[in-house]
């Protein structure tokens, strides 16, 4: 028996970079790339090697990019922290794993590093495969919070539950992260969405500006750990502005949910460093009349556009800049 599974990027239209503080976001999975990952049944357990994981080099120079932009372990150890993870997820709740093994791997087609979910999507196509091939059923919230334990505890990467919570569910949510609620019960108020709430989207990204997302909110994390003012302000507007932002969208108010993305990204421009060519991201785009926002931690953008002329005049624009722009398939 081949079991294939599959996950999506997804693309945070509200309120992150809150997530991570008990804050609230919107945000949809979109179709346009994907993670796969093939498990089989064999005599020994066994992860596969995919392109991340290349040990072979044309160069030292080649070798020092591969490090720059894949890191030095690439995708087999979200795999391995999956598999961990599942494993302490059944022992937890004293469900019995048949004792097959299995030969495990992954391809991913999601632009790396760049906010939109990538190694998540691994990660959760990996434990759906895993829930298939012992029977498991674990329920969409609490495969979100598997999922994001395997990045927090396992990997030790800072990351929140919101792309999670997207990629278990397969649809677009309304988050509420409610402290208490996270506190006592492991996870917030999650709402699905129709999808046809959504229109005139568009997302676009430029390769060169990974960073990811450890990265990007080290030193808000610090801040919000010590109790900054200025930061916990800025998460309970974040949350204001998502609340506002579910409102409009049901009621196709367009021009205030264009208004509120624009004022989700200058009130994190006044708090965190932004660089320069994703600050130029979004300059570029408001300037062709779209709204513009970031997807996740930096490295693509998403917002509104008002027409198709305007969808193309965006695109000419950013196509000049070596910005890649696409309609989101949402799912």
């Amino acid at each position: 028996m081949i079991i294939q599974t599959q996950s999506y990027p997804r693309a945070a239209l509200l309120g992150n970079p809150s997530d991570g503080y008990y804050g609230k976001t919107i945000g949809f999975p979109f179709r346009n790339f994907l993670a796969n990952v093939t498990l089989y049944e064999t005599p020994e357990l066994e992860i596969l090697p995919a392109d991340y994981d290349s040990n072979v080099f044309d160069s030292i120079g080649e070798l020092a990019e591969d490090v720059d932009f894949f890191g030095y372990y690439g995708g087999i150890r979200l795999l391995k922290a999956a598999i961990k993870r599942f494993h302490d997820y059944a022992v937890g709740r004293n469900l019995e794993l048949h004792e097959k093994n299995f030969t495990i791997r992954y391809s991913s087609g999601i632009p790396y590093r760049l906010g939109l979910a990538g190694s998540s999507a691994i990660i959760t196509a990996c434990i759906k495969a895993l829930m298939q091939f012992y029977q498991v059923d674990i329920p969409k919230h609490e495969m979100a919070g598997v999922v994001l334990s395997v990045e927090v505890d396992e990997l030790k990467i800072p990351a929140g539950l919101q792309d999670r919570v997207i990629q278990a569910y397969e649809a677009p949510v309304y988050m509420d992260f409610n402290k208490d609620l996270i506190e006592t019960r492991g996870y917030g108020d999650y709402q699905v969405l129709d999808k046809d709430h959504f229109s005139n989207i568009y997302i676009a990204y430029q390769t060169d500006l990974s960073e990811g997302s450890e990265v990007v909110h080290n030193d808000f994390r610090e801040r919000y750990h010590f109790g900054v003012r200025e930061v916990m302000d800025a998460v309970r507007q974040w949350g204001e502005i998502t609340t506002r932002g579910l409102a409009a969208l049901k009621a196709c108010r367009t021009e205030e949910l264009n208004a509120l993305i624009n004022q989700n990204f200058d009130l994190r421009d006044s708090i965190m460093n932004i660089g320069k060519k994703n600050r130029m991201m979004v300059e570029l785009a408001r300037s062709t009349g779209a709204s513009a926002k970031f997807t996740g931690s930096g490295g693509a953008i998403i917002g509104l556009y008002e027409n198709e002329k305007a969808y193309q005049r965006l695109k000419d624009l950013l196509g000049e800049n070596n910005i890649a722009t696409i309609k989101p398939e949402i799912i």
